[in-house]
């Protein structure tokens, strides 16, 4: 649940989003509840279920098989998510292009003003988002690695 105080016009309004699903927003405004229809389905950040299972003995007469460990994440991975919910303007990269730290990967407009989303930091980009998409605050919209 996200809460915002904002002013229209002069007027002060209380607004909190409760839940979106698909292109509905549950939405109250100074205490009046209200549903709110997007035009396209809002993109909202996925989650990962990680299982913990242990790993099978290995059966008698096999060879031992080496594994590499598990690299850990990119000296520099990150995930980029949006700051604000708004609209994804324009896209400046594209998957699997090179960044670097501080380089505009994309536009998003917010409240009329457009906002540079800079990648923090240098790597390989997959971009998640698309031009056109609304994103909530928290929104994946590219993975560094």
């Amino acid at each position: 649940m996200k809460e915002y105080k904002i002013k229209i016009n002069g007027n002060k309004y209380n607004v909190t989003i409760d839940e979106v699903e698909d292109n509905v927003a549950k939405v109250e405004v100074n205490g009046t509840p209200y549903n709110v229809e997007f035009e396209k389905p809002i993109s909202k950040p996925k989650t990962i279920s990680v299982v913990n299972k242990p790993a099978a003995a290995p059966s008698a007469g096999a060879a031992p098989v080496n594994k590499p460990a598990a690299a850990p994440a990119a000296a520099g991975g990150a995930t980029v998510n949006s700051p604000l919910p708004g609209v994804v303007l324009e896209i400046k990269v594209k998957d699997g292009d090179k960044v670097t730290k501080g380089q505009v990967i994309m536009v998003l407009e917010a409240m009329k003003m457009e906002n540079a989303i800079e990648a923090p930091c240098e790597g390989t980009i997959t971009v998640k988002a698309q031009k056109g998409d609304s994103v909530l605050e928290g929104a994946t919209l590219a993975v560094i690695a």
